[in-house]
């Protein structure tokens, strides 16, 4: 069954879709330079074997990206959606996971940013809501900047069910809240853990923050209302990180 295609643009986000043996490229549209970059950067393999290329001028690109106003550097790709991968299979005979769920946030910047940051900090997947997850956002592509190829997204029906299965499954589920009475930097993080994060407006949902074992916050200084999410989960995940590391 053929998948649907979209489109993705920027140096990093078609490059690294390029690499990853997983991801069916079907098009790439390029200029002169961003195809001698590709090999400049790449001397080793030919990223471009079995790619149908298109050379195009930088005008012509723009069409891809002055809709988002975004800057497309001279590439822009065709490509189909990766398979899904199932958590319940995934998780089957593993531990020590560090999952981040996310509970109403749709921003394809912020998710995208989150995603870069998840992956340079080894977190091995991300949940969220099937419906509303802009899966072909290119502005999410862009903004995670190649991270998508290498993260697992777990897209569910269901944030409330799916929380309560991992629970099941000897989870703790950690819900990031300003009005959260733990510092996160005092929990231990050891076992499986979810780092569950609601929209920056609203915060989780509240029936969702029941399924939270604890209600955790990040210290920041009092003059500052909030963190940007993106920015909050960046904290958390290198923190998280430099603990594994250093254990």
């Amino acid at each position: 069954m053929n998948k649907s295609s979209f489109f993705i643009i920027g140096q990093h986000a078609v490059i690294e879709a390029l690499k990853n043996p997983k991801r069916k490229v079907l098009r790439v549209f390029l200029t002169e330079e961003s195809k001698k970059n590709i090999h400049r950067k790449n001397p080793k393999k030919n990223l471009l074997n079995d790619v149908k290329v298109y050379f195009k001028t930088k005008k012509e690109l723009d069409k891809y990206s002055t809709k988002e106003n975004l800057l497309h550097q001279g590439y822009v790709a065709e490509i189909e959606h990766l398979d899904k991968p199932i958590l319940k299979e995934f998780i089957k005979g593993k531990n020590n996971l560090n999952f981040v769920c996310l509970d109403g946030v749709t921003d394809p910047r912020n998710i995208g940013s989150l995603i870069r940051s998840a992956v340079s900090f080894n977190i091995r997947g991300l949940i969220v809501k099937e419906r509303g997850f802009p899966s072909e956002s290119k502005l999410m592509y862009k903004a995670a900047s190649g991270a998508i190829e290498y993260i697992n997204i777990f897209e569910v029906s269901n944030i409330n069910s799916t929380l309560k299965n991992l629970k099941d499954k000897n989870f703790w589920i950690y819900g990031f809240d300003g009005n959260g009475k733990e510092d996160f930097t005092k929990i231990n993080w050891k076992g499986n853990n979810i780092l569950l994060f609601g929209s920056e407006g609203s915060g989780m949902h509240k029936h969702t923050s029941k399924y939270a074992d604890f209600l955790v916050k990040i210290n920041i200084d009092s003059k500052i209302d909030s963190l940007n999410i993106s920015n909050s989960a960046a904290i958390v995940f290198h923190h998280l990180d430099y603990l594994k590391k250093k254990s």
